[in-house]
């Protein structure tokens, strides 16, 4: 079997839509901006973003009247926080259209602005006739968003903020791009095979469950219908990274991959390597660390199979995501 190969369209640029004030634009109600360090500042160096404000873009303009979320019997009114005045269909016929306009960026991921009305992901204020507000809404155009991209990595600069929900979002923002870029070749059933392989250890570290139930399904994938199998694969593929590693399953895949050393090493090499494990598994050591030597192992003694599996290094080195983990 063919070892899988990122196709050309790889080296095209990996985009990512934000809103627009996360980035340094003063689109904000009040004029300001709330300009993000990480995105601006690293991730910026490997992505290309694509910014949108869906109350500016609406025509509101800056500075505007705040906006809120109030539940009027079953509906939710989007209306301005002095006036009254009700933005609710205007916001939802904008926010189908700039949605269905996103697809021709070929979106790899989505930052939205937390507790926003328009962007908010979860948990947005969304107040009642008592006045006292739930926080159980989400912005217009965030429910549009991921309601047309179901599977579209989409996360709230607030919870970057957090190393592992940070590093999550980054390595499903990568994923896609290659789940993407293989779905839009001209792929065979043996290739959807060999991009399997590559990532089962990804998989089995994210969801044991889900890894076994994907295997089964690319061990049929010549019975399924294309459209099928590559509609099923992308939602339990893409499902599957949506749920946070725990250091038990990443201990767990290490120990896995250090199993294949077990003749190449020496009982003192073999020792090391099983107390780097265990000192991560303390939390004295960041998640790098063991992966740093497992990639020196896997070059020096030329285990092809470890050398193609994405675990190893699922997103750029130089965005150091692994060292706070």
């Amino acid at each position: 079997m063919a070892a899988y190969a990122p196709s050309a369209a790889a080296n095209a640029p990996i985009k990512i839509g934000v809103s627009a004030c996360l980035l340094g634009a003063e689109v904000r109600f009040d004029g300001g901006h709330k300009r993000n360090d990480f995105l601006t500042g690293v991730l910026g160096r490997f992505v290309e973003f694509v910014p949108v404000c869906p109350e500016f873009e609406l025509g509101l303009g800056v500075p505007r009247e705040s906006l809120r979320l109030v539940r009027d019997g079953g509906e939710i009114r989007m209306v301005g926080a002095k006036s009254g005045a009700d933005h609710a269909a205007a916001m939802n016929e904008f926010a189908a259209r700039r949605a269905h306009a996103l697809e021709r960026e070929e979106l790899s991921g989505y930052v939205l602005k937390k507790d926003s009305p328009s962007c908010g992901m979860e948990r947005v204020r969304v107040y009642g006739p008592g006045g006292m507000p739930a926080r159980d809404g989400r912005g217009f155009f965030a429910a549009a968003l991921m309601a047309r991209y179901p599977n579209l990595p989409v996360e709230e600069e607030g919870r970057l903020s957090d190393p592992r929900l940070r590093e999550n979002f980054v390595e499903r923002v990568f994923a896609y791009r290659r789940l993407r870029d293989f779905f839009g070749s001209r792929w065979s059933a043996g290739g959807l095979v060999a991009f399997h392989t590559a990532h089962k250890l990804q998989l089995l570290a994210h969801s044991p469950r889900i890894y076994a139930e994907l295997g089964r399904t690319v061990a049929r994938a010549k019975t399924l219908d294309r459209r099928e199998l590559r509609d099923r694969y992308e939602r339990e593929f893409m499902g599957a990274l949506a749920k946070i590693v725990s250091p038990a399953r990443n201990v767990n895949v290490l120990q896995h991959i250090a199993g294949y050393f077990r003749d190449c090493l020496d009982s003192g090499s073999r020792g090391e390597l099983a107390a780097l494990i265990e000192d991560y598994r303390r939390g004295l050591l960041p998640l790098i660390v063991p992966i740093t030597l497992m990639r020196h192992y896997v070059r020096r003694f030329g285990v092809a199979y470890l050398a193609g599996q994405v675990y190893l290094e699922p997103h750029p080195k130089e965005l150091m995501l692994r060292n706070h983990v």
